[in-house]
Order: C-alpha cells, then sequence, then structure tokens
C-alpha cells in the first residue's frame, strides 16, 4: 500500500476540486473504488487522492447521488488535484 503524508498534507492548500470552496475543510479524500486499492477497512493507495472540503467529501462518501455520480465527481476532481500537485511542483515525473 502507498503512503505519502507529504502529498496528503499539500492538498489541505488547494480549493475543494469539486466546489472551489477555501473554507479550511479541505483534505485528501481518498478513492472509494476497489481499482485503486481500496477495501474493507483499508484506504485506497495516497496517490489516489482529490482535494475536497467536508460538505463534497462527504456528498462522494455518504451522499444520495448515485455510484456512477460520485465516481465521476471524485474521478474529475482527482484528475484536477493531480495537475495541481505537478503545477506547484509537489510531485514531478523522474
Amino acid at each position: 500500500m502507498y503512503r505519502n503524508q507529504k502529498l496528503l498534507e499539500a492538498v489541505r492548500d488547494f480549493p475543494c476540486q469539486i466546489c472551489g470552496a477555501e473554507d479550511g475543510t479541505v483534505v485528501a479524500a481518498h478513492s472509494n473504488q476497489m481499482r485503486h486499492g481500496k477495501g474493507r477497512g483499508i484506504k485506497a493507495h495516497d496517490y489516489a487522492i482529490a482535494a475536497l472540503c467536508y460538505r463534497c467529501h462527504m456528498e462522494i462518501d455518504q451522499g444520495k447521488s448515485s455510484r456512477e455520480d460520485k465516481f465521476t465527481a471524485w474521478n474529475e476532481a482527482h484528475i484536477n488535484t493531480l495537475h495541481l500537485l505537478f503545477e506547484r511542483g509537489i510531485i514531478e515525473l523522474p
């Protein structure tokens, strides 16, 4: 399982990648998809994260939207989060 505390902490400074909130509640929301390493009682890999505020994170994890809509929203937020991580030099290609 890939873990990287620096990555998790870095996204706290990002705006929410769904609603744009910059309210101090943004965290690295892990994927809920098995293809990213998610299992019963196991978080996905730390590279499978999206910068989400509390409200959007709760909607993705426990909201009433369809599973497909949640996956789509998380996937888009994940891609946007990766863009910011590269743009800000937090992660780099070798």
